[in-house]
């Protein structure tokens, strides 16, 4: 069996904000980090910590709901998965609600969002979507 941990982080996040939580806690790796900077960067999470758990890393995101305890996310889609990998160049990064919404690649110049990456120029893999 082969797992997604990308999408089991996604997956996390959705069902902590239809719980109404006030965090979620992850299984950590430099990639989730990196998603979870993104997420707060553009103002979808309050906050992320790194903790170490038994030699275990651990990612605690801190969910962001609006002033009736809505969540801030509406939809969170993984795009890329491991059965079918989705790579665009610079030219072809998807415009998420015409704006509106981010979506995030990998590049080989590190996780970013695809505003940024076709500012740079560059392509990768797109990891989600996010608005």
């Amino acid at each position: 069996m082969h797992s997604d941990p990308i999408a089991d982080m996604l997956t996390r996040i959705r069902n902590g904000q239809s719980a109404r939580h006030s965090k979620v806690e992850i299984p950590g790796s430099k990639v989730k980090i990196e998603l979870a900077r993104i997420l707060k960067e553009e103002g979808y999470v309050s906050n992320y910590r790194v903790a170490n758990d038994e030699n275990k890393q651990v990612l605690k995101v801190y969910l962001k709901y609006q002033g009736d305890h809505k969540p801030v996310i509406t939809r969170l889609t993984r795009v890329s998965k491991p059965s079918r990998r989705v790579y665009v160049d610079s030219r072809n990064i998807p415009r998420v609600i015409g704006g509106m919404g981010i979506c995030v690649l990998t590049t080989s110049q590190g996780v970013m969002t695809g505003r940024r990456a076709r500012e740079k120029g560059v392509g990768g893999e797109v990891l989600c979507t996010v608005y």
